[in-house]
């Protein structure tokens, strides 16, 4: 299968409880590479390459919450296509 990647920007209560944490050990679970980073509005910033599967899979994890610590506003996704490809997954 090809590999995609999608940029996603998760808002609400989303810094300071181990989201970004908690999400690259559910994208390192499913085999994604890309990072995680808060941003200057309080959102997290997302980037999950990998099979589409795994990346809906981490979407829909992302939509329904994330970790139980987290509350989740909007989920706002789109494709993205990076320079270099993300080698592993990071918190920035």
């Amino acid at each position: 299968m090809a590999q995609i990647c999608m940029k996603v920007w998760v808002h609400g209560s989303v810094q300071g409880v181990g989201f970004r944490y908690s999400t690259q050990s559910q994208a390192k679970t499913l085999g994604l590479q890309g990072y995680a980073r808060n941003l200057h509005d309080g959102s997290v910033e997302v980037l999950a390459c990998g099979e589409q599967d795994q990346v809906d899979a981490l979407i829909a994890w992302l939509k329904a919450g994330g970790p139980s610590s987290a509350r989740v506003d909007k989920v706002l996704v789109e494709p993205h296509q990076p320079a270099d490809a993300p080698r592993g997954f990071s918190t920035r």
